[in-house]
């Protein structure tokens, strides 16, 4: 028996296989220098348990109660006084200014269309398409006319 074997390992199909420490599940292409073996479910669970906080229980964002873009404008002044310029805040010129009024944003409400109106738009837009190739075509056929009767705009 090789030292692999001897430290608990086997082979499947010549791949090498070991059972993990903690939970016992078979862990697959392992080395065959290792003495032992943690799982990757077993080892979630213990980082999980060394750092409890995970991303669901972080807030990614925190609002400020300043309107979309504000850093964006060329002068914002904030409900408290405090002046910032495109972004920047501006401490000596804090207090002198009128807060910033905000409109708030209208939405535009969308009007559905229902399938009748949609079949209706899709036939004008078939039809036109239809009559702008009928010109077309009867332009063609004209020149083609005025070239076998020797017809030229040149008269």
């Amino acid at each position: 028996m090789s030292k692999f074997e001897d430290n608990g390992g086997y082979y499947i199909d010549g791949v090498p296989y070991m059972d993990c420490k903690i939970t016992g599940e078979p862990v697959k292409n392992v080395s065959t220098d290792v003495k032992e073996v943690i799982g990757d479910k077993a080892l979630q669970s213990s980082m999980y348990k060394m750092f409890p906080e995970t991303l669901e229980s972080k807030p990614s964002y925190k609002p400020t109660g300043r309107p979309a873009g504000w850093h964006w404008m060329a002068e914002f002044v904030d409900k408290d006084g405090t002046v910032f310029h495109k972004g920047k805040e501006q401490p000596k010129l804090k207090g002198t200014l009128k807060p910033t009024k905000v409109k708030p944003v209208k939405k535009k409400r969308v009007k559905r269309r229902t399938r009748d109106q949609i079949l209706v738009a899709k036939h004008k837009e078939k039809m036109a398409a239809q009559r702008k190739q009928k010109r077309e075509l009867a332009k063609e056929l004209k020149k083609q006319q005025d070239f076998l009767t020797h017809n030229t705009e040149d008269k």
